[in-house]
């Protein structure tokens, strides 16, 4: 009886205290000092919705992780979008024990264009682009603190992605997880310990051997109408068949405190991180120098993921800037590609950095959405209507949002052959103007076409039975 009511008792002084960090998450929308977006009807309805999103995340993350018998998750998705997600991707992460080894099993359709062959004219086809990465750390913003971004805070431990995935004729692959590649082995790898040969920033005691505590990757699709997403299992290795422990009211607390916390340090890092870091609203002391901050109907200098700009994507060349428009405004883009990329995307952001609709609106384009102009340049139009040209991004009213265009490179080329990007704002009447001569016109009803394709893609990307 007496552990009953101390049980009891902690369990209510937990369930507060997750009633707090909530709280204190909840601020981040509305209290200026936690730098929220501005304070319009539009922007406090979706801060709530953003802020649910980081409690559904939450829930599976605290409740429902074992690294000793993990399962894929969506790290971000349709219900809880955030760090300017792209609208083409299945964002997947498991936790794991870096110190076990794990296999990671899947099967794809049609994958020759991995190869850089020409996939079949018909028939379903792998996703365009498939990336694994394993990491230490912990998934950027859980801390709340901008402090997680100094470098050798996080550790990549390994890396591989679909130009270097070995799949058996039956569209089969698995994938080895360990520390050190076993002798003989001569598979699909993916290395979890990494030693490094800095001391870590803030505990100089942690020894040098980085290892990763969760995988995590990417599956982007490109042709939205025959890309299938592919089932994934991960096991741990010797640990089949086995069972947790009984759970108990000191694992329930902990993880309450935890799923509260994870809430809240996601809302106050991501403000922090566009109002300082990137610069959305103007330069902040803490800024990132060398023209990484974001600016007004343009972009910032193109650049390569890292730890300082949040992680993304390591394969991936970001840029970003700010939309501003009024109604009778619009923003022509036009992106230069040299050196042709495994992936090319641009998306639309509020500015909590959800990504707007891009299921039942066009928030989104990709490299095989877009219709390139004679010229070889993809020319994009942010509008607040339909200007019935191609290539047309809808803001859906929002008067200002992100724009977040972005290239991945299995290998990054040289500067001088990276990808530029600009904008220009003009009068909505004067669209076509800027646009080739050869600009078709595009009918309201291929428009809804296309969102009918979208919308059934979308449904099918992340049915859940």
């Amino acid at each position: 009886m007496p552990d009953d009511l101390a049980a009891a008792k902690e369990l209510r002084a937990a369930w507060d205290d997750l009633m707090a960090s909530l709280e204190r998450a909840r601020d981040a929308i509305d209290q200026p000092e936690l730098m929220p977006a501005p304070q319009n009807a539009r922007n406090l309805a979706e801060g709530y919705r953003y802020l649910m999103g980081y409690v559904h995340s939450a829930v599976e993350r605290a409740f429902h992780e074992d690294p000793a018998r993990p399962a894929f998750r969506n790290a971000l998705s349709i219900v809880n979008r955030a760090t300017i997600d792209n609208a083409d991707a299945i964002y997947f992460f498991a936790p794991i024990d870096g110190r076990e080894s794990y296999r990671i099993e899947g099967r794809v359709e049609d994958c020759r264009e991995w190869r850089g062959e020409e996939p079949s004219a018909t028939g379903r086809r792998a996703p365009h682009y498939l990336i694994f990465e394993a990491s230490c750390g912990a998934l950027a913003g859980d801390s709340g603190d901008l402090r997680e971004l100094t470098p050798g805070s996080k550790t990549q431990t390994g890396r591989l992605d679909s130009s270097e995935i070995q799949v058996a004729a039956d569209g089969s692959f698995e994938i080895l997880l360990a520390p050190e590649r076993p002798t003989g082995h001569t598979g699909n790898f993916l290395q979890t310990l990494k030693v490094v040969s800095r001391p870590h920033p803030s505990d100089p005691d942690i020894p040098p051997e980085r290892y990763a505590n969760y995988v995590s990757g990417r599956q982007l699709f490109n042709d939205w109408e025959r890309e299938e997403a592919i089932h994934l299992s991960i096991r741990q290795l010797g640990a089949e068949g086995t069972a947790p422990p009984p759970y108990t009211a000191e694992q329930a607390a902990a993880e309450l405190r935890r799923c509260g916390e994870l809430v809240r340090g996601q809302m106050h890092f991501w403000n922090a991180f566009w109002t300082i870091l990137m610069g959305t609203y103007g330069h902040r002391e803490g800024g990132i120098p060398g023209g990484v901050e974001f600016k007004r109907n343009a972009f910032n200098e193109v650049n390569a993921a890292s730890g300082a700009t949040g992680g993304g994507m390591s394969t991936n060349l970001y840029a970003g800037g700010v939309f501003e428009l009024e109604p009778d405004e619009a923003l022509v883009i036009e992106n230069r590609i040299p050196t042709r990329p495994q992936y090319v995307g641009f998306q639309l952001g509020n500015l909590w950095g959800e990504s707007i609709e891009y299921a039942h609106a066009l928030g989104s384009l990709n490299g095989s959405q877009c219709e390139v102009d004679p010229d070889g340049v993809i020319r994009l139009v942010i509008a607040h209507r339909d200007p019935g040209v191609p290539n047309w991004l809808d803001t859906t009213g929002h008067r200002e949002g992100f724009m977040a265009p972005r290239w991945a490179y299995s290998e990054t080329p040289p500067r001088e052959k990276w990808p530029s990007i600009t904008a220009k704002k003009v009068a909505f009447d004067e669209i076509r103007d800027q646009l080739p001569e050869s600009t078709r016109v595009v009918s309201p009803d291929e428009r809804r076409e296309q969102i009918r394709a979208r919308q059934e893609h979308v449904q099918r990307r992340f049915r859940v039975f």
